[in-house]
Parts: C-alpha cells; sequence; structure tokens
C-alpha cells in the first residue's frame, strides 16, 4: 500500500470503518451440470454470462461441464446457476486419471465419470491407510500360518 493510500484513507468520511475489500483472485471455475440439448446449453451459459466479474465462460455438453473464469467466489456461481437455470449444480467432482494415486480405491471409481477421469476424493488416504506394526504383530500371534503362534488357543 502506498503513501498516498495511506494518507487518503486516514482523511476519508464516507465511512467509520474504512477496511479494504479483499479482492478475489482469477478463478477457473468448473461446474457438473446437465444440459441435454442446444437450449439447456444456452440457458446454462447465459446464467453466469452477466455475472460480474467473469472473464470466460466455456460449456462442454458433452460432460455436462460448465467452466468459468474470471474474478468470481465459485460457491455464488454455483448458487447462480442452480437459481437460474433450475438444474442441480455442483462443483465438478472429477480430477484427471493420472493425478489420483490409487484410482480404484473404494469410492472413487465412478461409472458416470467421463473418459480419463476419476471422481475426486478428499479423504482417499484414509481408506488405504496401512496395518500399523502393532496390528501385524497382534494378527500374526494368533495366526494358523505362523509356526511359532500361540499354543493356548
Amino acid at each position: 500500500m502506498g503513501v498516498l493510500d495511506h494518507i487518503s484513507d486516514m482523511f476519508d468520511c464516507s465511512s467509520e470503518h474504512s477496511k479494504h475489500k479483499r479482492r478475489k483472485q482469477l478463478q477457473t471455475v468448473e461446474i457438473k451440470v446437465k444440459m441435454d440439448c442446444e437450449g439447456c446449453e444456452r440457458k446454462v451459459r447465459r446464467s453466469v454470462e452477466g455475472m460480474k466479474g467473469v472473464s470466460s465462460v466455456t460449456v462442454e455438453p458433452k460432460q455436462h461441464k460448465l467452466t468459468v473464469v474470471g474474478y468470481v467466489d465459485p460457491e455464488k456461481v454455483v448458487a447462480r446457476v442452480a437459481h437460474r437455470t433450475g438444474k442441480k449444480a455442483e462443483i465438478w467432482p472429477y480430477v484427471p486419471y493420472d493425478v489420483v494415486a490409487h484410482p480404484y480405491a473404494q469410492g472413487v471409481y465412478d461409472k458416470k465419470a467421463p473418459a480419463g477421469y476419476v471422481r475426486r476424493d478428499d479423504y482417499q488416504s484414509n481408506q488405504l491407510a496401512r496395518a500399523s506394526s502393532t496390528e501385524v504383530r497382534y494378527t500374526t500371534a494368533f495366526s494358523d500360518e505362523n509356526p511359532a503362534a500361540c499354543v493356548v488357543m
């Protein structure tokens, strides 16, 4: 912040609590919206074109995907699409297949995902947890395959 900005803020009489608004960053928001025909595509495109801060809008009807680039809040874009079109809208739930470490883990594989994509899974690492060494010792201590296993059983 420059010196002139600081001085102008000190002498600003427009409001009592003169705080700077946090500027939004340029973002790419990908949204999943079901589109069946060209009319749906046009309706979805027009729902966000007039929104403040939107730079470009791309619609991919075969993937049911809407991409919005601009200085926007992702939640507001999703809410506006859902309100203006009357369709269910959600943040794009898929990531490219190459990005996921274990794409066939439980909850990740989705038959509805477009080709080359798998479902985004934030809690995937919890499902793929390895057994700790103490768990392994207890399970092998009472195993039938272990010749030195406990004979008490």
